[in-house]
């Protein structure tokens, strides 16, 4: 199958419009015309990342995070994004994105089940016509913060987390998203949620936060959202019977000494 057929197949499912103005997503290197027989799928189109995929004899990488944010000037082997670019035209391997379009489409909907919120509505709106948005925000059966703590480590397969507030509230209403949720804190008070589960809360943020009542369980980027390797993968196997479909290991990117 042709690199565009496969474009074809997932944006039919997660179109790029769904994406937010400032993201890049869709095919951003190699060719449309290139024979596809194996896609490897990550969240970042990291060095380790290519050489596995490169090792693995993929033509397609897929990745949630885009490795383009910024213009390049050159390409070439001397800057650590461009050299990247440059081993994965070396290598015909064409590179494809769905970042932000994922994330409104699937991300939300996949975190709140992941915790088993009900009741949900979308924290952030993006789509007012289609109700579709950047998180969601539910309830849960009561519990406490330390207690909802552990729920987020088991459902995401996390050794620890970082969190903002008593860990004896009673937790019912839960904002969660995905990725970096530091513009979303007053959202999450606007819905009036008791907990906010994201990542990349600073100091003041969270303190902040707790001072108006809202707790914060700061998961970590990488955390929240590895859950989109598998998610994809399962995806792709069931829509692309006849491509072999391979995944990056769950590594995350920083570890913990205590």
């Amino acid at each position: 199958m042709l690199c565009k057929d496969i474009i074809k197949i997932i944006e039919t499912t997660y179109p790029k419009t769904a994406a937010l103005a400032w993201d890049n997503v869709g095919l951003l290197v190699g060719r449309q015309d290139k024979e596809v027989l194996r896609i490897f799928i990550a969240l970042d189109a990291t060095d380790d990342v290519i050489e596995t995929a490169i090792a693995k004899g993929a033509d397609m990488l897929i990745t949630h995070h885009p490795l383009i944010f910024e213009p390049l000037k050159q390409i070439t082997d001397e800057h650590f994004i461009s050299g990247r670019i440059l081993k994965l035209i070396q290598n015909d391997i064409s590179y494809y994105a769905m970042h932000t379009n994922y994330d409104v489409l699937e991300m939300a909907e996949l975190s709140a089940e992941k915790i088993g919120l009900y009741d949900t509505e979308v924290l952030e709106v993006t789509n007012e016509e289609k109700n579709q948005g950047i998180g969601k925000v539910g309830f849960l059966n009561e519990r406490t913060l330390r207690e909802c703590c552990e729920l987020v480590k088991e459902q995401f397969g996390l050794d620890g987390v970082k969190v903002f507030g008593d860990l004896e509230k009673k937790i019912r209403r839960v904002a969660i998203s995905p990725g970096s949720g530091k513009h979303m804190t007053e959202l999450a008070l606007e819905k009036q949620a008791d907990v906010f589960i994201t990542a990349e809360i600073d100091h003041h943020e969270g303190i902040d936060a707790v001072a108006r009542g809202l707790s914060v369980i700061d998961a970590g980027h990488y955390g929240l959202e590895h859950i989109f390797i598998d998610a994809v993968a399962k995806y792709l196997s069931e829509e692309l019977q006849t491509i072999e479909i391979e995944k990056a290991k769950v590594v995350h990117p920083f570890q913990l000494i205590v």
